[in-house]
């Protein structure tokens, strides 16, 4: 095989069938043009060698990195607010997102956001890991299962039952008792849901037996559910009857068969925001948290 040389240099062969275009004849600069380059350089001093100039944009490339990463690291980016995740029962939904916005007033530098679910819901997902800084819940067993995953938990506030129908009660609904009436939808929240164990507790000590047409998993499913019409009634918090504002009412429950649920809150033992945590928890049992938490139906803590 022949290899092409060009002025006794071995160059590259091209693929048949290509065009073959001819390389014009090196150009040789002039006496005068070099002794003019030569000045330049003389005047404007030698050029780095390539080789290091190289380096020193590695170099300085690696250090723009490092101060990049070193940013990421922080718990918090300049100009970016703090998040503070809080873990709330679904019927502190109203409550807690105006006690929220109270507290970034207080505290511009902090976003608060919210996980409202079913207790047991929250807990489950706290034991499994999921990142969060408070966790509240619609009874102290929930809380209780949490374990070690809490520090010390303080009630905040308290609530009872009541039996949610469509505005203007067409099924004239009055009491526990025709909540076993035949053919009347009713829903309920799951047994292991607060509300659904409170439902069963109110149910037993009327000595009324009801089969649900669903069972929710969170208390905010039964009032979406009777506010559609899906259901004719069902059992849900006073909180829930006063948030719905008109889309469903409410029928009372006697004190002698209704109960008192306990909320309790604390700081997750998780938590990489411990002061705000401490903080938020601190603005819910305070007098202004007191005094949202009132008006929104909510009663003091036993």
């Amino acid at each position: 095989m022949t290899i092409p040389t060009h002025d006794g240099r071995a160059v590259e062969a091209e693929p048949k069938g290509e065009a073959h275009a001819t390389a014009p004849p090196p150009q040789h600069p002039s006496r005068g043009e070099r002794g003019r380059a030569a000045g330049t350089r003389r005047r404007g001093g030698a050029s780095p060698p390539f080789g290091l100039l190289s380096v020193v944009v590695a170099l300085l490339a690696a250090l723009a990195l490092a101060a990049a990463a070193c940013g990421g690291a922080s718990t918090t980016t300049a100009g970016q607010p703090r998040e503070l995740s809080v873990f709330a029962a679904a019927s502190l939904t109203d409550a807690f997102t105006q006690l929220g916005e109270d507290f970034t007033a207080t505290h511009p530098d902090v976003k608060v956001t919210f996980n409202f679910a079913g207790s047991n819901d929250l807990v489950t997902q706290v034991q499994q890991g999921a990142p969060a800084d408070v966790l509240a819940t619609a009874d102290t067993t929930s809380m209780d299962k949490a374990g070690d995953l809490t520090g010390q938990s303080s009630a905040f506030a308290a609530n009872k039952l009541m039996i949610a129908v469509a505005p203007g009660n067409p099924e004239h609904i009055t009491g526990l008792a025709d909540l076993a009436r035949k053919g009347l939808k009713v829903v309920l929240a799951a047994p292991e849901v607060p509300a659904g164990k409170y439902a069963e507790e109110v149910l037993g000590k009327a000595g009324v037996s009801v089969a649900p047409v669903s069972l929710e998993v969170s208390v905010k499913g039964v009032v979406t559910k009777v506010s559609l019409g899906e259901a004719d009634a069902g059992i849900v918090y006073v909180t829930d009857v006063e948030a719905a504002q008109g889309k469903i009412e409410g029928v009372a429950i006697p004190d002698d068969l209704n109960v008192i649920a306990t909320y309790p809150l604390a700081v997750l033992s998780m938590s990489e925001r411990a002061d705000d945590a401490k903080a938020f928890v601190d603005l819910v049992l305070s007098a202004d948290g007191q005094k949202v938490l009132a008006d929104n139906g909510f009663l003091p803590a036993l």
